[in-house]
């Protein structure tokens, strides 16, 4: 039984939150007994290990829920109760790995994380030199270079193309989509190495930044076009045939409506395209080669990146570069977690725009 205030919430009546009290207590007793069984059958078999013994109990703890929830409530709430456990078991044990992961690297790259980190670069640091005498300037700048060009290069194309699979359409649709699903699965490596052997050796430019920024656009293109296009479809058509019932062609309500009501996912698509290639290590390998000296023009000689100085680092098997590699590791998780946090609260604006 719950009350409804005037706002539109109901209210917990205190029948209700006893049914919840006593439901949670039933759930801590079952634990128990599970855990209790699960004990015993360890203790009388010659069943052994952590592991076994968590999935030994969690067994028998769906069982006994199953058990309670079909003696009190019935057969439709036990198997709700038990599609409910699943479920929930699996959405922990999918964040799990990322969860350890976030701290293995937090707890290894705190201890050089401070603010010279990003002053200093590596250009007269040795390796018996301490964590504290280098830096990752120069791949920082290498990093925001980098990806600025691959930016530049892929969103407009990638809008451009969004537009004219949504809005346009026509014979070339259906392959234009398919070249586009079929580069989303290009691997990283394979697009360093068309940038090598075109930039790097048929045109002779050699290693630079605008090298990796060529690769990183190849692997941002499919991903900003294709939440571009989702984007895109979320705008309701009625804003479409009011421009066009007003006289507007179709290329300026494209431009004038239809751009602008999608300005926030567009944003995102964007944040996920970015957040998709700043990570990205083997095409770095063949393009901007690595430094540890700052270089600020992207056009001549090698660049360093975020990524590439952190396997750079890793690789070296003194203490000092590896606390260094585990310092950039975390500073460039740290971005692509903001990247991702951006995307989806600007995503979430958007669908709350069009609910209301």
């Amino acid at each position: 039984m719950t009350l409804t205030v005037a706002a539109g919430r109901p209210v917990p009546t205190r029948p209700t939150r006893r049914r919840d009290l006593t439901r949670a207590v039933r759930s801590a007793g079952t634990a128990g007994l599970a855990f209790v069984v699960a004990g015993f059958v360890f203790a009388a078999t010659p069943l052994s290990g952590g592991l076994g013994f968590v999935v030994c109990w969690y067994a028998f703890f769906v069982v006994a829920v199953a058990v309670d929830a079909n003696r009190v409530d019935g057969p439709l709430v036990a198997r709700d109760r038990v599609a409910t456990i699943v479920v929930t078991t699996a959405g922990v044990l999918t964040l799990l790995p990322l969860v350890l992961i976030l701290g293995f690297v937090v707890v290894k790259g705190f201890g050089a994380f401070r603010a010279g980190f990003f002053t200093n670069t590596l250009e007269a640091v040795g390796p018996l030199d301490p964590a504290s005498a280098g830096g990752a300037k120069h791949a920082v700048l290498g990093t925001l270079q980098q990806v600025a060009i691959a930016t530049c290069l892929s969103v407009p194309l990638g809008i451009a193309t969004a537009v004219y699979l949504n809005e346009f359409g026509g014979r070339l649709a259906r392959a234009v989509r398919f070249f586009v699903d079929a580069m989303s699965g290009i691997p990283s490596i394979v697009a360093g190495l068309f940038v090598f052997a075109v930039w790097v050796l048929q045109l002779g430019r050699g290693f630079s930044g605008m090298a990796a920024g060529l690769a990183l656009a190849v692997l941002m293109l499919p991903t900003v076009t294709r939440t571009a296009e989702e984007m895109l479809r979320l705008v309701p058509d009625g804003l479409r045939e009011a421009a066009l019932a007003l006289g507007a062609p179709q290329w300026r309500t494209v431009l004038r409506v239809v751009l602008p009501s999608a300005r926030s996912g567009l944003v995102t698509a964007v944040m996920l395209g970015v957040a998709r290639v700043i990570g990205e290590t083997a095409p770095l390998l063949l393009t901007a080669f690595g430094t540890d000296s700052v270089n600020t023009d992207p056009l001549h000689d090698p660049q360093s990146a975020l990524p590439l100085f952190v396997y750079q680092q890793i690789r070296n098997p003194g203490a000092s570069p590896i606390a260094r590699a585990w310092t950039g590791a975390l500073v460039l998780i740290l971005v692509v977690m903001a990247l991702f946090v951006a995307a989806r609260l600007l995503g979430r604006g958007r669908r709350r725009r069009f609910v209301s």
